[in-house]
């Protein structure tokens, strides 16, 4: 699609722009050594670049700069391995050595690396938003009222929940709902209880119990998994300092995303092994338009079970950061073997 000439023209243009921030005229490009191409025959080639939609020129007398089909055509097709320097793989190495007693704290610590070695913002979701299922639900009266729900999870974990019984349902109704989840949410990973539970759930509870709309929403609470818990942020503020983001409510919409739990659940749920890249448009959410996302999934048994992850903008270190997700997931599966190994 592009010449050998175009290709190393766009990949000299990405690489300055990636630097700089600034737009990248045709004479910064002909003083790189290894081009050797006149300016002109350089301008030629950025306005074909141009006309093909690769490169944006955002003023009539700038440079141009890359277009998100530019990117995209970057890491698809120029990608050079990317690289960590000495420092940077002992931060690593010595922090996975650490004797880390908890598994919130395992990623927790990768979620503070990847912004710290990026400068970007990183968000690792922790594997049991995707891998904890349902054992057991049982729900206890303790008066007319109220009654205590006691949640047995696949992990073993053990919950009690008070609450509030809709006034009109007898017990006997409750141990058949009780009944029918049990049979129907075991095994079934808590992020899909809500969806489960409207979309197929429901229907069947209408055919057995009367009066069950009221205790579906008891139902939803008691089985409400906290995903916050299981979602790490680090370098919110590594947005403010991008010039790219300076407009306040650009970077607003970004913000408030990273506050939407169930958004950022659906937005980095592991589905490919290996590194994701979308770039820009390619996002589905509005907010992140202008960003790229990178993600990588992190497995144990051959199964992807969580993912870590990078949000930054579109002018991006792609071949360093792609290069670090690859590794720093390696390093996570391997600490995290130590829990799902037992």
């Amino acid at each position: 699609m592009l010449s050998e000439r175009q290709r190393m023209i766009l990949s000299a243009i990405i690489d300055d722009y990636v630097r700089s921030a600034e737009p990248v005229g045709s004479r910064s490009i002909s003083k790189r050594g290894n081009v050797g191409f006149s300016p002109a025959t350089i301008r030629n080639e950025m306005s074909d670049l141009e006309e093909m939609g690769f490169l944006e020129q955002p003023h009539t007398s700038a440079g141009r700069i890359p277009s998100h089909k530019g990117y995209r055509y970057y890491v698809d097709h120029l990608l050079q391995q990317g690289q960590l320097d000495g420092h940077e793989l002992d931060t690593m190495k010595l922090s996975f050595a650490q004797k880390i007693q908890e598994m919130e704290e395992v990623i927790q610590h990768v979620a503070g690396m990847l912004s710290s070695l990026t400068n970007y913002t990183s968000v690792v979701l922790g594997p049991e938003v995707f891998s904890t299922t349902l054992k057991h639900l049982q729900i206890l009266p303790l008066d007319d009222k109220t009654a205590v729900a006691i949640i047995v999870t696949n992990t073993g974990h053990v919950e009690n929940k008070t609450v509030t019984i809709p006034e009109g349902i007898p017990m006997s109704e409750i141990e058949k709902i009780v009944n029918i989840l049990n049979a129907r949410l075991k095994d079934v990973p808590l992020l899909q209880f809500k969806s489960k539970l409207y979309n197929e759930i429901s229907v069947e509870l209408s055919k057995y119990v009367s009066g069950y709309e009221e205790f579906v929403s008891v139902v939803e609470s008691v089985l409400q998994n906290d995903e916050k818990d299981r979602i790490f942020l680090s370098g919110m503020t590594n947005m403010l300092i991008q010039p790219e983001f300076k407009d306040v409510d650009k970077i607003k919409n970004i913000l408030d995303l990273l506050d939407e739990t169930p958004t950022l659940v659906k937005l980095f749920a592991p589905s490919i092994e290996g590194v994701d890249v979308k770039i820009g448009a390619e996002n589905s959410i509005a907010a992140i338009a202008n960003c790229s996302l990178i993600t990588a999934s992190y497995s144990i048994g051959g199964s992807p079970i969580g993912t870590i992850g990078i949000i930054g903008p579109t002018r991006m270190e792609y071949a360093r950061v792609i290069h670090l997700l690859n590794v720093m997931s390696k390093h996570l599966e391997v600490s995290l073997s130590r829990w799902y190994g037992k």
